[in-house]
């Protein structure tokens, strides 16, 4: 099974809060965005067909990486939006040679601690009936009691640190989206398209992840047990997290 990586990597990082590119960041062995790619060019197989990192427009780190002289390690530009910077990534994947029935893997170039287990469980959904009809990808079931805040206005206070719920939502069937996210090529690029053309229109707001594209066109992506440990590093203490997830990692590898 064939498959290609694209990793949006277009973002700022300004939740982050440092004023540079989280995916930068350092990590024990490399920085985040050298951890996110790892997995898939450690694995031993002649299956990936190659990755794809999709850079802001004023991107010069990424040069400087070692991960750049790859010989699977293609770039491009991308867009205002993750729908965008994905859908320029899908298109570098077609002037590579992509056939539109070859599946692709997004993952969040904030995602350091993806595992081979996770990697080979998704890679595995897409053999399956379910997984063949409309991709996959790893999500989380919730654990925790999720509720849902009142507008602004109604904030404690006015503080905009603090809310005042509104509801409890039941959390029964919800689950967290993680990545990677599998789909096929040709299906993907028409899903974004099609998001980004509704987004366009009054009201209209462009999707958070590629699974959502999916579904808006009818599709139903399989769901895929993903580990509680592949963080997205978006505030200061996930990359402690991340880091600590990392070394404890090399450690048991050490001890093997």
């Amino acid at each position: 099974m064939n498959y290609w990586v694209v990793l949006p990597a277009a973002g700022r990082g300004e939740r982050f809060g440092v004023g540079a590119p989280k995916q930068y960041e350092a990590l024990p062995g490399g920085v985040v965005l050298e951890h996110a790619l790892a997995p898939f060019l450690r694995l031993s197989s002649t299956d990936l067909r190659g990755v794809v990192v999709v850079l802001g427009s004023a991107d010069t780190r990424f040069a400087t990486l070692p991960l750049a002289q790859h010989p699977q390690v293609t770039t491009t530009t991308g867009g205002a939006s993750r729908a965008a910077s994905v859908l320029a990534g899908l298109d570098a994947v077609r002037a590579r040679g992509g056939a539109e029935d070859e599946w692709v893997l997004v993952h969040d170039a904030a995602r350091p601690c993806l595992s081979a287990a996770e990697l080979g469980a998704l890679l595995a959904a897409l053999a399956t009936p379910a997984g063949q009809a409309s991709g996959a990808l790893l999500a989380l079931p919730v654990a925790d009691t999720v509720k849902r805040a009142a507008s602004q206005e109604a904030n404690a206070g006015g503080t905009p640190e603090l809310a005042v719920v509104a509801a409890t939502v039941p959390r029964d069937g919800l689950w967290r989206a993680l990545t990677p996210q599998a789909f096929r090529l040709g299906a993907l690029t028409a899903a974004l398209e099609n998001a980004l053309r509704l987004a366009a229109a009054p009201g209209g707001s462009a999707p958070t992840d590629e699974a959502a594209a999916i579904e808006a066109l009818g599709g139903a992506p399989l769901l895929v047990p993903g580990s509680p440990y592949n963080v997205k590093v978006t505030l200061p203490a996930d990359l402690e997290f991340a880091a600590t997830v990392l070394r404890s990692r090399a450690e048991r590898t050490r001890h093997d």
